[in-house]
């Protein structure tokens, strides 16, 4: 599928602005954005006693993406990562189940995002996970399209309107090398396509494949099942049979996931990076 089966000759601006504009206020409304008038712009530069304040929104999949009480113990990094942030920070969780860095795009997510965003907010993207799926149409992403979509759309468009953009290589699976003993990369052509990316446009990266696998490596094959959705039947009532999941989080996971986020912009030397709190693991 080529990039241009799926964006016309318009401009790239108008058809981020155009298509928040023909689901208006509807899009907005079913994606829960906040009123912002309350949120002021950050002030603050690197090495400025300020607070910075402003919003953090994610643009992701169902690794960070926020669940109800309906389907714990599941939940995503983006869910738990307002903890690690000063009350200065706002945490605005826009990633969603299934998406894929274009079809978030497509079906006006990041327009959405686009429309509300003001100067001092912050844009976390990760995604990889569904832009790998060759098998599905609807998701797939090559990695040359990958990279121009993080490039134009989420990094030059979220710079004109005044925010940051941070990359977020996606975060590792439970998948485990038993010959190294170690955990295999997670969609490495994406990972690299991600950190291309971000050192080409001088944008923030956080290598969350690279902490996450770290992290994995050192609890162990064994100890990662509480860090995945590995339920046994019966442990859950909205999981009565149980699940054997190696992408999706439980709650000590994202918990985990999160903290290794916040740990990585601590050490960006952006405003942001001052409203850190503790990182220290769980």
């Amino acid at each position: 599928m080529s990039r241009t089966t799926v964006v016309s000759d318009t401009s790239r601006r108008n058809l981020l602005l155009g298509a928040a504009g023909a689901l208006g206020a509807g899009v907005v409304g079913a994606l829960g954005f906040p009123d912002r008038a309350s949120a002021a712009p950050s002030s603050a530069t690197a090495g400025s006693a300020a607070a910075a304040t402003g919003t953090v929104y994610i643009a992701s999949d169902s690794t960070a993406q926020t669940y109800s009480s309906g389907h714990h113990p599941q939940a995503g990094w983006g869910q738990k990562l307002s903890s690690y942030f000063t009350s200065n920070i706002t945490v605005a969780n826009r990633a969603i189940g299934g998406r894929s860095s274009r079809s978030f795009i497509e079906q006006g997510r990041l327009a959405a995002i686009h429309e509300v965003i003001e100067p001092g907010d912050y844009l976390f993207v990760q995604f990889g996970h569904n832009d790998a799926t060759a098998g599905n149409a609807e998701r797939y992403t090559p990695p040359a399209d990958y990279k121009e979509y993080l490039r134009d759309d989420y990094i030059r468009t979220t710079r004109e309107l005044g925010a940051t953009p941070v990359v977020v290589t996606p975060v590792s699976r439970r998948s485990y090398n038993e010959s190294t003993g170690r955990f295999n990369v997670s969609f490495p052509v994406y990972v690299d396509a991600a950190k291309a990316v971000a050192q080409e446009e001088g944008a923030a990266l956080v290598d969350l494949s690279a902490a996450s696998r770290s992290y994995l490596d050192v609890i162990g094959v064994e100890g990662s099942k509480k860090i995945f959705l590995w339920l046994n039947a019966g442990q859950y009532p909205n999981f009565p049979n149980g699940l054997q999941d190696n992408t999706h989080f439980q709650e000590r996971g994202a918990v985990e996931m999160a903290r290794l986020v916040a740990r990585a912009v601590a050490g960006l030397g952006l405003p942001l990076s001052g409203e850190v709190v503790s990182v220290s693991a769980a």
